[in-house]
């Protein structure tokens, strides 16, 4: 499936950033908190779209899971996993609620149409299906180096992200019938790229958390597909997934469990 050049272009100016020392740091934090939270969702399939350079799948236990990007990443760009899918966002290749779990790694902030990609994701997610989104809060030291930056341009953060608001993302969601969750933060050190300096950050860490939290320059968010009228318990529940999950269509993995 052919993808924009915009799209292509944004995606790999966020690779490229990842592999530099503050992106590095950022990803370490986004790592944890994927890792705390998959471990704990069960299902049959779980997806990530975008960012194979962010393995956040990687604690979860579904037996089936796919990574999918734009498009491949470049040569010099360091892809923790493999890609076995590429398409365009907006159109996901995969049935509708069909699905389990879906992370969307910086997809939002640097997509056309954010709108759309998130009613794909609530068309393939099952009830009670979780999504899980990060995104760079704008209301932050990082947010505001990237403001001024922009102002005589040298931007610190990636150019072509249009970062988004956690109000803003938590209205969206709700729109869609989703019960949205605690929203986390992280990363309060400050905006520099010097490995030494943010790996010594300790102590501005422990200050945003206890001060400042909600000016941490990543957040996370984790959000339930609610079906208003429908309430799934015990055999009731295990037979309807068991039906939805012979639906996926493509047969490309990342790993199957024995």
């Amino acid at each position: 499936m052919n993808v924009s050049n915009s799209t292509q272009s944004a995606i790999i100016d966020l690779g490229d950033w990842l592999m530099q020392p503050a992106g590095d740091y950022i990803c370490a934090w986004e790592q944890a908190q994927f890792d705390l939270l998959t471990a704990d969702i069960f299902g049959f399939h779980a997806l990530q779209i975008g960012l194979p350079q962010l393995p956040a799948l990687a604690a979860s236990r579904m037996p089936h899971q796919w990574q999918t990007a734009s498009s491949f990443p470049n040569q010099n760009t360091k892809a923790r996993q493999a890609v076995v899918l590429v398409h365009d966002f907006a159109e996901l290749p995969f049935d509708s609620q069909s699905i389990d779990l879906i992370v969307l790694p910086h997809v939002l902030e640097f997509a056309k149409e954010p709108h759309q990609i998130l009613r794909e994701v609530d068309r393939i997610l099952i009830p009670e299906g979780r999504v899980i989104i990060t995104g760079m809060n704008r209301v932050s030291l990082w947010g505001g180096r990237q403001f001024f930056g922009r102002l005589i341009k040298r931007h610190f953060l990636p150019e072509a992200g249009e970062f988004i608001s956690p109000h803003r993302l938590r209205d969206w969601l709700k729109l869609l019938s989703m019960e949205v969750g605690q929203t986390r933060f992280g990363c309060y050190a400050l905006p520099v790229n010097n490995e030494q300096w943010l790996q010594n950050s300790g102590m501005m860490e422990s200050l945003g958390q206890r001060w400042w939290p909600r000016l941490g320059a990543v957040y996370m968010i984790e959000a339930v597909k609610r079906v208003r009228g429908m309430h799934l318990v015990g055999p009731a529940l295990k037979q309807k997934r068991v039906r939805q999950t012979s639906a996926v269509p493509v047969a490309n993995k990342i790993k199957e469990h024995g």
